[in-house]
């Protein structure tokens, strides 16, 4: 590797596999910023249903690409590719590290092997795949869908339902905004009975539910893709025991931290260490 090489990491992983966490805490430790790179997120908005990072949680790490656009707006992985491209030159300037986190792995497929924007000559990219059993996976994001229903995620949805707008682009395209349509037309139905209601939001649920685990899946598997496919040199890292540990906060986080972030944080000094 050459010496003018610098390091971009990347944190990949489905959805509720703890990238934003991770990305977090690696920052802090190595002197990094985080670029978001899931197509959600960037538009401003749905801060519960697209599980943005609160404040609290950014330990003071700048982020870039989040809650930015306007959520009616296209925003395609060619618009990501050039905004992402030039927030990385930005920070490697400034002597610190990018880290890219986020879900939507066809941005990152574009940053890294569109010639247009010479990634691979620029920079050595140091893939983290943070990766957890499908089975145990499931259980936690079924979970999480629930919690954000307590959160406000109905109410969340109800503020940008609007019966004509199209569900093919921007922020309506999020899982968890089409679902919730039969039931917010119905919810003004006065005839209708509130346990009609009532199974419509809960069949709703179910639906995001089962749209966000197949979301998982394909994840996944274009993850392998890119890694088989296109010999992208991917760490795994099995994060699969610290969901394992249920309701201890502190066991969960000692093996969090042993098993998830010590691994991580090594793999990404290696990386630049050698450059």
């Amino acid at each position: 590797m050459g010496m003018n090489k610098k390091v971009v990491a990347f944190v990949m992983g489905a959805s509720g596999s703890g990238k934003s966490k991770l990305c977090v805490h690696l920052a802090s430790r190595i002197g990094g910023e985080i670029i978001n790179s899931d197509k959600i997120q960037v538009y401003r908005g749905l801060e519960v249903l697209s599980n943005k990072i609160v404040e609290g949680e950014k330990l003071g790490v700048p982020h870039h690409l989040i809650g930015e656009v306007d959520p009616d707006k296209e925003y395609t992985a060619r618009d990501f590719c050039f905004e992402a491209t030039s927030v990385i030159e930005r920070i490697t300037k400034s002597g610190k590290v990018p880290i890219v986190g986020g879900g939507s792995n066809s941005f990152l497929e574009a940053l890294v092997e569109d010639p247009l924007f010479n990634f691979k000559s620029n920079y050595h990219g140091c893939f983290i795949w943070l990766d957890v059993s499908p089975h145990v996976l499931n259980t936690f994001v079924s979970e999480r869908v629930d919690q954000m229903v307590n959160q406000g995620l109905v109410e969340e949805v109800r503020g940008i339902f609007d019966p004509d707008k199209d569900y093919t682009r921007g922020i309506r395209t999020a899982i968890g905004v089409p679902e919730m349509d039969k039931y917010l037309r119905a919810e003004t139905n006065k005839d209708l009975s509130d346990a009609e209601k009532k199974l419509l939001l809960e069949s709703a649920i179910a639906e995001i539910k089962a749209n966000t685990i197949s979301l998982t899946r394909r994840q996944v598997e274009k993850i392998r893709r890119l890694r088989d496919e296109l010999g992208w040199p991917i760490h795994h890292i099995d994060s699969t025991p610290v969901f394992q540990i249920d309701g201890d906060k502190q066991a969960q986080q000692a093996a969090w931290l042993k098993l998830v972030l010590k691994p991580s944080f090594n793999i990404l000094q290696q990386h630049i260490s050698k450059t």
